[in-house]
């Protein structure tokens, strides 16, 4: 696969400024009920004002709860709705005036809807891509491959789509956005439904993009696992606002988030003790243990199975909603 650094040269973007959000709103025009036979105009303000920039090869993670705008954002960067005010650029393009050139440097996942072709083999739909991007044989062929390869898909070339799996599918969508060798990949919630063997798969993938062909990755999920394990930087949108742009690490010290333990052990005992920790909730021989999202589980993992009769342990994050709702809480308290 080309390098980088010798695509695409003179796009009139800089390495700092890749992906550019100045002041960029998106408001909608909705009619409701007033009455009978009335109706009256209301706007809704999607995005209101955001503006952040990523640099060539970074990998960020964009959440927020639904109906936050992370969508909206997207589809505004890839030109399928134009900002009502502000400026946003990507690799020096105003997506919403030219979508079709900026079409051959993007790629885009949607993992609630499909961009592959229902009713025929994955391996069709990839050469229908393969003709619409116009990508020379050798190369189609070299990524295809690779897809193929890193994603599981052999078995599946032949396989109609409509009988995909969903995780079977997704990392056929995955494939596809990728054979033209996009600059940027955009993922609205790529994990979206999968088990924890597809999940992994996709993540391996999308961690080796990025490091070997320094592909820009821009994530939107409501898995901060994802996030976790793949994004160093995270943005928190919600109602339509940038509320937080930084490490994973310090959005859960803003939020005072926790993660969850849970720990079975072989029977019935009194409530764990462990410095940082604190029981909340028991049921049998099965504890729940909170702890600061913020902190390394291994310490904490690494006392109870020295100390307890331990049969199996899990961690679980906390949830997006919760996260935002403790740092609008902090808020308005003045802290």
């Amino acid at each position: 696969m080309p390098d980088r650094g010798e695509a695409h040269a003179g796009g009139g973007a800089g390495e700092s400024d890749f992906i550019e959000l100045d002041g960029v709103e998106k408001v909608f025009d909705v009619r409701r009920k007033a009455g009978r036979l009335r109706r009256e105009r209301h706007q809704v303000r999607a995005v209101d004002g955001i503006s952040f920039r990523i640099p060539r090869g970074e990998m960020v993670g964009y959440i927020g709860p639904n109906g936050a705008g992370k969508s909206t954002t997207i589809k505004m960067l890839t030109g399928i709705l134009t900002p009502s005010g502000g400026r946003l650029r990507v690799a020096g393009i105003d997506p919403s005036r030219d979508r079709t050139r900026l079409a051959r440097r993007i790629g885009v996942v949607f993992g609630q809807r499909t961009t592959l072709w229902w009713d025929l083999p994955l391996r069709d739909s990839y050469r229908l891509v393969h003709r619409m991007y116009r990508i020379p044989e050798a190369r189609f062929r070299e990524n295809l491959e690779r897809c193929v390869e890193l994603l599981d898909l052999g078995a599946l070339l032949e396989v109609p789509v409509r009988q995909l799996s969903l995780g079977q599918r997704m990392r056929g969508d995955i494939a596809a956005a990728l054979l033209h060798d996009p600059e940027v990949l955009y993922l609205d919630e790529p994990t979206i439904g999968l088990d924890v063997i597809s999940k992994a798969k996709v993540r391996d993938f999308l961690r080796d993009l990025n490091a070997e062909r320094g592909t820009t990755v821009l994530l939107t999920t409501h898995d901060l696992t994802d996030i976790e394990q793949l994004c160093k930087r995270v943005m928190v949108i919600d109602h339509g606002r940038l509320m937080y742009d930084g490490p994973l690490a310090g959005l859960h010290e803003v939020g005072e988030s926790e993660r969850t333990l849970v720990v079975d052990l072989e029977r019935e005992l009194p409530p764990i003790t462990a410095d940082g920790a604190r029981v909340v909730r028991v049921e049998g021989p099965r504890q729940w243990l909170a702890f600061p999202a913020a902190r390394s589980a291994a310490p904490l993992v690494a006392r109870i199975a020295a100390e307890y009769p331990l049969m199996d342990l899990s961690v679980r994050e906390p949830d997006i909603e919760t996260v935002i709702a403790r740092m609008y809480a902090e808020r308005s308290t003045g802290g």
